[in-house]
Parts: structure tokens; C-alpha cells; sequence
């Protein structure tokens, strides 16, 4: 956070108000996106605090003046006469340079609607909080109930309907003194066991909003701990019957209720990406944040295999706001490390051991304890049924340290435990090579060494990684091992190696020719003869047009009861 761009809560939920009151969605996204372009080039605040002053780059360069206590006052130099994608995007980067989530401010408009939830039909809308806490009195006192039978149908004089009980909310003491079981449990009671089965978005989107209309306004840590809970509420509402029932378990999941799910994963992953916002000493909500991490780590270690849901959200949360850096880190994954070792003899059968293991291992990591984590994949072996994204967060948090050596000593390692995956799954385990071997040019035996024992599985990025590294030589034996074709590949893509090594071709060539030649058909001479063209351009390149001459009189003279053949050479020039 730059210290002169400083927003405390009040003023940071008043620009989240303002901008969900101003600006459409759509607006939102693309200053969303401008932001993350590094559009916005210039920013600065000036000396009255009040408004900023910006330069956004898109077809040309636009001058944005940002009123924060009025934004329907704020300026563009665009033709847009409203709240524009530029303004948008230099509040983005003023909440950035603010030290506050963007992500945040992004869904400022979903945040709002959330909190409108059981608005009195006709009344005027309350802005961000307001709405929210007001939201309980609204529902007891101005909410009709449900109609049984014999009420609200025609007759509707035969007695006043019977008022519909208070639905339960939370207070921020409430919150901060509870544990999360309990804020579960009273998000339960507010929605009752017939409502909790959710299969599609809209019902997801719809129990999420609820949820939120409980929320008081709360300090922003408290905040971003209670949306957090709400997404995982509604996430188990769906996990949980698809576990119960074999029909719908993994990859069985009906499609809508896998899309649902994969949305508010996605946004719980958002969520814990931006930093949380405790205090110095983070004591007022530590013990809320470390039942978080139980509540995660419960869930994942008996989730389907196949699912992934709260396995990925429990890495985020260690990846993000318990990474390294928090308070006391070093006691912190050895107590972690310990729950989850004890958990082995506990759930037995029960456990789901890729999820365990990856958990482990993240925590060995940050502990520099490598070999060790490296251990426990090779003991879990094929039955783990590793991939490639589940390596993704041990080397990202390696890569981020620039700790190369050990990213190194990983990689070579790990290779072996991959093999079956096609080259498209591979792909960013080859560009966690590139970036080791750029800064430490002396891994470079290691990466040909590993992607060589990977073979066949590891082809794209060895060739990947021979083209990069200009290695022709042998990057021509592996296509000529593989029997491949040169006319299946891109004149661009052999450019490089006509440049660079034209003398590499001419096997290459040869060898497809004669191949196609012994199709005996005219597809067959066509091709050929289109690669004999080539070759002569080879070899005049090559200064050898009397070796060229000779091969094409002996390659006629030896095919020359083949007439289809003899038809197409004249017709490419190759004959007279």
C-alpha cells in the first residue's frame, strides 16, 4: 500500500456503495480489465483528498477527473455523457494503490444486490449496509407468510394469514465471539432444511443473497471471513447430496449443478486471493481464521477425489492468508502438519489421500523440508494419480520465491510421477523449466535428462524445448523417429531451422519422399514431388546443385516405370 493513498472502512464502503450505485455491470468489468492492463498510466490525489485526477489509455489517452465523495460529479474526456469504463478503471487502481481488494470493488453490484435481499416491494432502495441491516426488521415486519392451505386463495377474508417467524441474522459481536460452526448453524436455521438441496446457479445465487442480507456492517477482515463462510455454505449444499448419491458422485454431477459449483468456487478462490485485511496484531479475528482452516481441512480430507471443491479452497486459504509472512508462521504449519498427520489413523478408509498428501507437502515446503514432501508423493505413487495441476501451487510457491535450485531438484523428481499425461497437460511443468533454466543456466542437463525419460508423454515440451533452446539437431531425430511428416508442419515453423541448420532438412525430406512414393498413388507423387521441390531448394541453398542433380537422375532412373510419378515430377519442373 503506497502510504499517501490511505481509505479507512467508512470511506472504503462508501466508494463501494457509490460505485455499485453508479456504474453498470458491464462498465465495472471493463474497468476491471483496463486496471489489470495497466491502462490507467498516470494517478494522483490531490492536496483536498477528495478527488483524484488520472490518465486511461485506450484508443487514444483520456484525462479523468474522480470526484470520491460524488461521483456523479466526476469527469472524462470521453464522449461517454455517464459513469465510464475509464473512470472505472482509475477507481480501480486508486483502491489498489488504497491497499483494498479490486476484486471487491469489481463486484460491487452483486455486493449491493446481496444485501437488497427482502426489500420491501415499492420502497425506495437503501444504499450498501443499509440495506443489509435493516434487512431483518423488513422480513419480520413487512413480509407476508408463505400462504398454507386454505389461505391466500380465493377467500382471503377468512382470517388474517399467521405471521412468519423472524428470521435469524448476526450481529459483528455475535460474529466475532462465535465460532464459525455456530455462524453455519444459524445460516441453517435461517433457511430451514427444506431449502438447502442446491442444484443450479440461481438457486445458489439466490441462497448466497440471503445469507449476505444477515450481515451487519462489520469491520472489512470480519467481511471478507463471513462472505467466505456464506460461498462455503452454499458450496457444501451441493457437494454433500452429490457425495451421497453414487449416481451424481465425480464426474457424474448433473451439468448445471457442475457449473454452480465450479462459479462459487471461483469466487471463494477470488476472495481468498485478496489479502486479508486483519489488523497489526491480528488478534481480534485469529481464532475465527484458524476454524476457517479446520473447517476446510475437514471437508477436503473426506471430499470425492474426483470433486476437488474444498481441496483447492483449502490451499488457497495457506497459499494466501496463511502463506508465508503471517505471525508465528514456522509453529503455525508444524501444528497444521501434525492435524493432518493424526488425521490418517482417525478417517482410515475414509481419507481421501491426494488432497492429504498435496497438504502436506505444501506445508513441507514452506518449511524447506523438500525431500521429505517429495517422499510422500513417491510412497503414494500411481495411486495418487498425481497431474500436473496439482503440482501447480508446491512450484508456484517456489517460483514466486526464486528458489530456483529447489524448483530444480522438484522438477527432475516429480517428471517420473506424470508420465501418462498428454503434452497439453504438460505444458506448464515445461514452463516451469524454462523459467529455471533461464536464471540457472546449469540446470539445463537436468531438464533434457527428465523430459527424455518422459518420453513419449513429455513430447510437445521437449520439442517445445529443443526448438527454444535451438537444438535441430536433435529436435530433427525426434520428428524422424516419430515418422513424422514435414508437410504437416507450417512452412513458419521449419523457417527457423532452414535459417539455422539447412543441412538438418535434408533427411528429413528424403525420408518423407521416399515414403510417399510407396503409396503407389497419386495423392502419394504429388506429395513427394512437392518435398523434391523443397529439396532443390535445399540444396542450391547449400551450394551442392551437382549432388542435387545427380540424386534426381538416379530417383527418375529408379521410379521410372512409375508414370503417374514421372507425370507429376514434369509438371513440377523437375523434369523436362
Amino acid at each position: 500500500m503506497d502510504m499517501d493513498y490511505m481509505l479507512d472502512d467508512g470511506a472504503w464502503r462508501r466508494l463501494l456503495e457509490g460505485v455499485a450505485d453508479r456504474f453498470d455491470e458491464l462498465t465495472i468489468i471493463r474497468g476491471f480489465q483496463y486496471a489489470k492492463q495497466g491502462r490507467v498510466e498516470e494517478l494522483a490525489l490531490r492536496d483536498d483528498g477528495v478527488h483524484v485526477d488520472a490518465r486511461v489509455k485506450d484508443n487514444r489517452m483520456y484525462d479523468v477527473a474522480v470526484d470520491l465523495d460524488d461521483l456523479a460529479a466526476s469527469v472524462c474526456g470521453c464522449s461517454a455523457n455517464r459513469a465510464c469504463t475509464h473512470m472505472a478503471a482509475a477507481l480501480m487502481r486508486y483502491a489498489e494503490l488504497c491497499g483494498r481488494p479490486v476484486q471487491a470493488l469489481a463486484n460491487a453490484r452483486s455486493a449491493l444486490k446481496s444485501t437488497a435481499v427482502g426489500a420491501k416491494p415499492g420502497a425506495a432502495p437503501e444504499s450498501g449496509r443499509a440495506a443489509a441491516s435493516a434487512g431483518a426488521d423488513r422480513e419480520a415486519a413487512a413480509t407476508p407468510s408463505r400462504p398454507g392451505r386454505g389461505e391466500g386463495g380465493p377467500n382471503r377474508g377468512a382470517g388474517p394469514a399467521a405471521p412468519r417467524a423472524v428470521r435469524p441474522t448476526l450481529t459483528e459481536a455475535e460474529l466475532t465471539e462465535l465460532p464459525v460452526a455456530k455462524w453455519h448453524e444459524r445460516f441453517q436455521a435461517r433457511h430451514g432444511p427444506m431449502h438447502l438441496h442446491v442444484r443450479t446457479a440461481q438457486e445458489a445465487g439466490e441462497l448466497l443473497a440471503d445469507l449476505q442480507a444477515m450481515r451487519p456492517e462489520l469491520p472489512w477482515a470480519l467481511e471478507q471471513l463471513f462472505t467466505l463462510h456464506a460461498l462455503l455454505f452454499v458450496l457444501e449444499q451441493m457437494v454433500k447430496p452429490a457425495q451421497a448419491d453414487w449416481r451424481q458422485s465425480g464426474l457424474f454431477m448433473g451439468y448445471h449443478t457442475q457449473l454452480a459449483l465450479d462459479g462459487l468456487r471461483g469466487r471463494a478462490r477470488s476472495l481468498l486471493e485478496d489479502k486479508l485485511a486483519l489488523a497489526d496484531d491480528g488478534s481480534a479475528y485469529w481464532e475465527r481464521l484458524m476454524e476457517t482452516a479446520d473447517f476446510l481441512r475437514e471437508r477436503m480430507l473426506t471430499e470425492d477425489r474426483t470433486l476437488g471443491c474444498f481441496a483447492a479452497l483449502y490451499a488457497s486459504l495457506w497459499l494466501h492468508w496463511l502463506g508465508p509472512g503471517s505471525a508465528g508462521s514456522e509453529p503455525l504449519y508444524e501444528e497444521e502438519l501434525r492435524k493432518l498427520q493424526a488425521a490418517e489413523a482417525e478417517l482410515g478408509p475414509a481419507l481421501s489421500r491426494l488432497p492429504w498428501s498435496l497438504a502436506q507437502c505444501l506445508l513441507l515446503v514452506y518449511m524447506a523440508r523438500d525431500a521429505q514432501a517429495r517422499a510422500l508423493l513417491a510412497r503414494g505413487g500411481s495411486q495418487l494419480m498425481l497431474k500436473p495441476e496439482h503440482l501447480a501451487p508446491l512450484l508456484g510457491v517456489l517460483e514466486r520465491g526464486e528458489q530456483w535450485t529447489r524448483l530444480r531438484d522438484w522438477l527432475a523428481e516429480t517428471g517420473p510421477l506424470l508420465i501418462g499425461f498428454r503434452g497439453e497437460d504438460l505444458a506448464p511443468y515445461g514452463n516451469y523449466w524454462e523459467a529455471v533454466v533461464a536464471r540457472l543456466p546449469e540446470a539445463e542437463p537436468a531438464m533434457w535428462r527428465t523430459l527424455k525419460a518422459m518420453l513419449p508423454f513429455s513430447r510437445a515440451v521437449y520439442e517445445d524445448a529443443l526448438a527454444a533452446h535451438g537444438r535441430w539437431d536433435l529436435w530433427i531425430d525426434l520428428q524422424m523417429c516419430m515418422g513424422q511428416d514435414p508437410l504437416s508442419f507450417r512452412v513458419t515453423a521449419l523457417k527457423p531451422v532452414e535459417k539455422e541448420a539447412p543441412e538438418l532438412l535434408l533427411p528429413f525430406y528424403h525420408q518423407a519422399a521416399e515414403r510417399y512414393v510407396l503409396q503407389k498413388n497419386r495423392d502419394g507423387y504429388k506429395a513427394a514431388a512437392k518435398l523434391l521441390k523443397r529439396l532443390a531448394k535445399l540444396y542450391a541453398r547449400l551450394k551442392k546443385g551437382e549432388r542435387w542433380e545427380q540424386f534426381l537422375a538416379a530417383f527418375a532412373s529408379r521410379n521410372s516405370r512409375l508414370r503417374a510419378l514421372q507425370e507429376e515430377l514434369r509438371k513440377g519442373g523437375l523434369l523436362s
